[in-house]
């Protein structure tokens, strides 16, 4: 099984994609822990990805995208995954798309979690990260959410790939939903 897990900062993409995976006994895949490894490791990646985490923007397409190749394809092949953080952009996500059809990789479908903002918001003040987690800073986190990846909703609604859950409710609840929708999708 491969899927992508589709939601705004806070909505739980994380926690949902370590139970799926496991569920599903596949790997699960996330940009921003691959991210936040390298920045703790020091590395130059991690450097810069720093800055523009810090900043709340969007960390550069060809920057996520050769991070990310290898561990999909490598998952892909061993069963499958649970992708979360990626892609972010209608762009990114056409690139994607064409990688995953060169490496016999696409994807079979995509969990959307919905969740409003001043959920968001309160979730991510509660967690409180670090200096990334200032309210002005998670609003313009999910400016730039709303801006660039929320147009990938109707992007893969299209391709009837799209499995849109409520993930305002219990974490148990929001699992139990994504199974459910999931075990609606041919493999």
């Amino acid at each position: 099984m491969r899927v992508l897990l589709l939601a705004p900062p806070g909505a739980g993409k994380g926690t949902q994609g370590k139970r799926l995976a496991a569920q599903f006994g596949v790997t699960h895949i996330s940009s921003g822990d691959l991210l936040r490894d390298n920045i703790i490791a020091g590395t130059e990646l991690g450097t810069t990805v720093q800055a523009y985490l810090a900043a709340g923007d969007l960390v550069p397409d060809a920057v996520i995208e050769d991070l990310l190749r290898v561990s999909v394809v490598e998952a892909a092949h061993t069963g499958g995954y649970v992708l979360d953080g990626f892609p972010r952009t209608v762009h990114q996500a056409e690139q994607a798309y064409l990688m995953a059809q060169e490496e016999g990789v696409a994807l079979q479908a995509v969990l959307f979690l919905r969740v409003p903002d001043d959920v968001l918001t309160a979730r991510l003040l509660a967690r409180g990260r670090g200096a990334d987690d200032t309210e002005a800073t998670i609003r313009h986190r999910l400016a730039v959410y709303h801006a660039e990846t929320e147009p990938l909703i109707a992007a893969y609604q299209a391709r009837g790939l799209l499995h849109e859950v409520d993930g305002d409710q219990p974490i148990e609840a929001v699992t139990a939903a994504c199974r459910d929708a999931l075990a609606q999708v041919p493999v």
